[in-house]
């Protein structure tokens, strides 16, 4: 059996006290190395429709949600909302069972697929450009404005991912 403390690089030196990193799989590859998480197939496929999902959704709220005084609320409420949701649960997953394959599964498909799907800072630099034209003054306040918020509801949300509890197991049925 191989020791799941094996860095990808023999060269790099081992620390026994350090947990072993949660983006390589349990299973080894015949030369007796962890493999990388990003070289699961179905990882990817957890990936790629998680992202598909986010960015459906994302879709739908933008297409339908007003401007306010030409500032696009709605990419404001995408990014805030995910990175709350985000923050709760990457700490309720690091709490609950770090290291799992059922966490790793949930963070790669709930976290990077519908979550990074769903946020859309990209979107937000392009509406602050947009808005800059009629704007400049509007536009820095919508970008400081939503990075600042989304950085607090982030950290929102890994407090209130920090305090939830597992549900109770009911003994004797």
């Amino acid at each position: 059996m191989s020791d799941p403390n094996l860095p990808i690089d023999p060269t790099l030196p081992v620390n026994p006290t350090l947990p072993a990193d949660p983006d390589l799989e349990a299973d080894v590859d015949s030369a007796a190395r962890p493999r990388a998480s990003h070289l699961s197939l179905s990882n990817i496929a957890l990936v790629v429709a998680g992202g598909a999902v986010g960015t459906g959704l994302r879709y739908l709220l933008g297409t339908h949600a007003p401007t306010w005084d030409g500032v696009p609320v709605a990419t404001v409420a995408i990014n805030v909302v995910g990175a709350f949701v985000l923050g709760a649960l990457l700490m309720m997953l690091t709490q609950r069972s770090p290291g799992s394959v059922w966490a790793r599964r949930v963070r790669l498909g709930g976290g990077t697929g519908v979550l990074g799907g769903f946020t859309t800072y990209s979107a937000l630099a392009t509406d602050t450009v947009v808005l800059a034209a009629a704007h400049p003054g509007r536009a820095v306040a919508y970008a400081l404005t939503t990075v600042t918020v989304g950085g607090v509801a982030s950290l929102l949300g890994i407090w209130v991912g920090r305090r939830a509890r597992p549900a109770a197991s009911k003994e004797g049925g």
